[in-house]
């Protein structure tokens, strides 16, 4: 079995849909990271059957909301002294910008490269959202 070292103080991404873990890792930049930081993959799990985790030594600034655009499922521990000082659930946010990148050839944003993506919150119950320009439908938790 592998073994991962507990972290003393930073930030655990846990219940990440396997395969998804990388995509979150490199979006989040800790391939950068100058500290330690873990991405395991394939984890077993009652609730999931597998799934992926990332732990973070370090505490950083994150868009939490921004990530349950990616993986509505996914719950965050920002641990302090080796333990779970909060536990975070994700909601979907109003807007996000950037962060789903708008798949219409048709849309503004495909030819004008310098437009932002920028997605609103259509129906929060089956997390779907509109491209601000031309309507299309993305839904958390698609790929991006």
């Amino acid at each position: 079995m592998l073994n991962v070292d507990t972290i003393k103080n930073g930030i655990v991404i846990d219940h990440i849909r396997a395969g998804s873990g990388p995509q979150i890792f490199s979006w989040l930049g800790l391939n950068k990271a100058e500290y330690c930081v873990a991405l395991i993959m394939n984890v077993s799990s009652k609730q999931m059957g597998k799934k992926d985790i990332i732990k973070i030594d370090n505490i950083i600034n994150v868009d939490f909301s921004v990530l349950g655009v990616i993986d509505p499922n996914i719950t965050v521990n920002i641990i302090k002294d080796e333990k779970i000082a909060k536990k975070i659930t994700l909601t979907l946010p109003e807007r996000v910008e950037n962060v789903i990148k708008c798949k219409n050839p048709r849309c503004i944003t495909s030819t004008e490269h310098y437009i932002p993506h920028v997605f609103k919150l259509a129906n929060r119950e089956n997390a779907v959202y509109h491209c601000l320009y031309c309507d299309a439908v993305y839904h958390a938790g698609d790929q991006l």
